[in-house]
């Protein structure tokens, strides 16, 4: 049937993507820096394009119909620029950096809590079981903001805390093992890190066309998650280099521009065009 051949061409095109990127990987190249990065970042860019232009080869060559192909990918996306107009290149930006600062923070948390000499037992409860409490209580709030002051000032809010938090892993690094100290950097980072996901859902959600809204939402999933992972895989090169507290204070000033974007955003007062 047309379902089945157009699940194996996704499967092919998934399979093209994955075998480019692992194969690319045996070039050799730059292993850190900047021009580490700029590799890596090629080698996603290169398997993407060879996977796209896979996927048209076989859409072109008769595998799965051609409306098909279309009305899956073609056509959500179309759809979000038409009703975002110029303003679209600038909300993927945001969407693509949004979290940017917890996550390339984030990656190092762990190791950090252990270089400091915190035993495992109290990382594991401070951050498995409080930690999560408290982000739990941070996406109630969030969600109680949003209906009472609206969903683009409770992402700034949450975008300035999830990354204002990352300052205080900074101070945590000078002063050491202090177990109080280290639950009350836990318990805002946790609270602001659900307020931000709170209205991060919302603003996405915003986002979808009622037509496309499974498509689209999945593109925004998969558009926040691709810059932060790629540029946290080299935290902990940047810790070996400068320190913690310096990488601390960095991760943090990453907010800056998704502040900015926000508040861009918010002054365009957006309104989408009817589907």
């Amino acid at each position: 049937t047309d379902y089945l051949r157009f699940l194996a061409t996704f499967a092919v095109v998934v399979a093209v993507f994955a075998s480019i990127f692992l194969l690319t990987s045996g070039l050799a190249g730059p292993k850190g820096g900047v021009e580490g990065f700029l590799f890596q970042a090629a080698r996603l860019v290169v398997a993407v394009g060879v996977a796209i232009v896979a996927g048209i080869v076989l859409v072109r060559a008769g595998v799965v119909p051609r409306a098909m192909a279309v009305e899956t990918y073609v056509t959500p996306f179309a759809n979000f620029f038409s009703r975002y107009g110029r303003a679209a290149i600038l909300i993927l930006a945001l969407i693509s950096t949004y979290r940017i600062a917890d996550i390339v923070m984030g990656v190092m948390a762990n190791v950090f809590y252990v270089d400091l000499g915190f035993e495992k037992q109290e990382i594991g409860w401070i951050s498995g079981g409080f930690g999560l409490a408290m982000t739990i209580v941070g996406t109630f709030l969030g969600g109680l903001l949003i209906l009472r002051y609206g969903i683009l000032r409770i992402l700034f809010v949450g975008g300035l805390l999830a990354a204002g938090t990352n300052v205080l892993f900074a101070f945590l690094a000078t002063q050491g093992n202090v177990l109080p100290l280290l639950m009350a950097v836990i318990a805002a980072d946790n609270l602001s890190g659900g307020i931000a996901a709170a209205a991060f859902v919302a603003y996405l959600s915003s986002l979808t066309s009622t037509r496309f809204t499974a498509t689209q939402y999945a593109l925004f999933s998969s558009i926040m998650l691709l810059l932060p992972k790629l540029i946290a895989g080299y935290s902990g090169l940047i810790v070996d280099a400068v320190g913690y507290a310096p990488f601390f204070i960095g991760t943090a000033c990453l907010g800056i521009p998704v502040l900015a974007m926000i508040v861009f955003i918010a002054r365009l007062t957006l309104a989408p065009q009817d589907d």
